[in-house]
């Protein structure tokens, strides 16, 4: 069967920019070689904030007392049950994928993909059989996987990457945690809230290194009021697994420590998948180890695109979703305006919550700007206090010369529902007097957004 389009991948770049494609009218194929909807759905933001949310329960529940309710009898996780609610959800949300495809009458080609020719996707499915699609336009959107390093080398036992760590068969009694981007500090918190002895190792001196260096602090602060051990400019540099327990040699300024473990995640990154895709074959040009694309995605072979986590930009979920719809709509002969980078929210689902967008201080003071920086701590905020979640704060940076909002950096409660609202403001060029004007109802935790604008100003009312 011929396709106008066929995408090369069923996660949420390519299974979105399918369906956009279908809505436009074109005839689309997608070829997925495992479950429908991707690492996201089956094995990482979906199923990953299932346990969270387990996580949190259990930590309500450990605390009710704090709210005034009266639990009789001990309140202990039960693993087991944690990860099969995970496993479940992910099925839900992967059937709920296959159903829009469905719907929209995309044909789901099952098995691995790589490309024949310039229009040619050659698909061999797990009994080995081959088969050869043609298409119009071919849109790889083949994701990534964890990044191994040569003296963290995962075994699937010992050493594990993200996949494993959402289902092992017993809960760990101890663990270190390599890496404290999202993926590191959500699992180290998850593991840490319900009992696993947790150690925390960081190369940079911060963790969540990509996040404003208050909300780094403020997170490592909580992490270990809560007695996680944090280890930040440090580095591992081997792993003994001969024994029972993994022996895990950590450089530190001090020197060398050596942190005994029963299981050592490796969470330092990921790595595109490129390979054995026929890129070399075809000339298809890369850059730094990923996909090399224009404004809208195209590549240096006419009918071949590329989106998500194999070319350059934010490694998110949502990202790719964008990459995926504005690359289809330009094949489509529309005029849709390229993603804007400068304005892609990040959110960490840790507790407490962390979310941004756009510039840190630093960094809008290095592009030249003469800044007002407004932040208003959760402390002081009526809802967060009745929630019982008084540490945080929202901190906005705008630009004192037009009073653009340059960026927003927000930790606590709730704050990765409300980072949309200074998107949008952003999206929009708000300047800081029309966010303080937009009236934000009461009580609730989005009033910290209009009082650190108020802040910046001068012209706060609640501190």
């Amino acid at each position: 069967m011929s396709y106008d389009v066929l995408v090369i991948g069923s996660g949420p770049g390519g299974y979105v920019a399918a369906i956009r494609a279908a809505q436009l009218g074109l005839n689309v194929g997608i070829v997925e070689k495992e479950n429908v909807g991707g690492i996201c759905l089956n094995w990482g933001c979906i199923p990953t904030k299932s346990l969270l949310k387990s996580a949190q329960a259990f930590e309500y529940a450990k605390h009710a007392a704090d709210y005034g309710v009266s639990i009789s009898g001990d309140v202990a996780p039960d693993y087991k049950a944690m990860v099969k609610r995970s496993r479940d959800v992910a099925d839900g949300m992967s059937k709920g994928v296959q159903f829009l495809l469905k719907k929209n009458k995309i044909e789901l080609i099952n098995g691995f993909g790589r490309l024949a020719d310039k229009n040619t996707v050659e698909v061999v499915d797990e009994t080995g059989k081959r088969t050869n699609h043609s298409a119009k336009n071919i849109i790889l959107a083949t994701g990534a996987r964890s990044k191994e390093l040569p003296n963290l080398e995962q075994d699937g036992e010992k050493i594990i990457g993200y996949r494993e760590a959402m289902t092992l068969p017993k809960q760990p009694k101890s663990m270190v945690v390599v890496g404290s981007g999202a993926i590191g500090s959500e699992f180290a918190y998850f593991y840490h809230s319900i009992g696993t002895e947790v150690t925390l190792v960081e190369y940079m001196p911060t963790l969540v290194p990509n996040e404003d260096q208050e909300v780094a602090k403020t997170l490592e602060r909580s992490f270990k009021k809560s007695k996680m051990k944090v280890m930040t400019n440090a580095s591992v540099e081997s792993v003994d697994t001969s024994g029972k327990l993994c022996k895990v040699t950590v450089k530190t300024k001090k020197g060398e420590e050596t942190i005994e473990a029963e299981i050592v995640l490796s969470a330092v990154g990921i790595t595109p998948n490129i390979e054995n895709i026929g890129l070399e074959d075809l000339g298809v040009e890369l850059e730094k180890g990923k996909v090399k694309v224009d404004e809208y995605y195209k590549t240096n072979i006419d009918s071949i695109y590329a989106i998500g986590d194999i070319v350059h930009g934010p490694a998110l979920a949502h990202v790719a979703s964008a990459e995926g719809i504005v690359c289809v709509e330009k094949i489509a002969g529309k005029n849709p305006d390229p993603v804007d980078y400068g304005n892609i929210p990040g959110c960490t689902y840790t507790n407490p919550e962390i979310s941004s967008v756009g510039m840190t201080e630093q960094q809008a003071t290095e592009a030249g700007y003469d800044i007002k920086v407004g932040k208003f701590p959760y402390s002081a905020s009526g809802k967060a206090s009745a929630a019982g979640q008084k540490d945080g704060f929202v901190k906005l940076i705008f630009d004192s010369k037009y009073g653009e909002l340059l960026g927003a950096h927000m930790i606590g409660g709730n704050v990765t529902e409300m980072i949309a609202e200074l998107v949008v403001a952003k999206k929009l060029e708000i300047t800081g007097h029309e966010l303080i004007k937009s009236i934000h109802p009461h009580p609730t935790m989005s009033e910290a957004v209009m009082e650190a604008a108020a802040a910046a100003y001068d012209e706060v009312i609640h501190l």
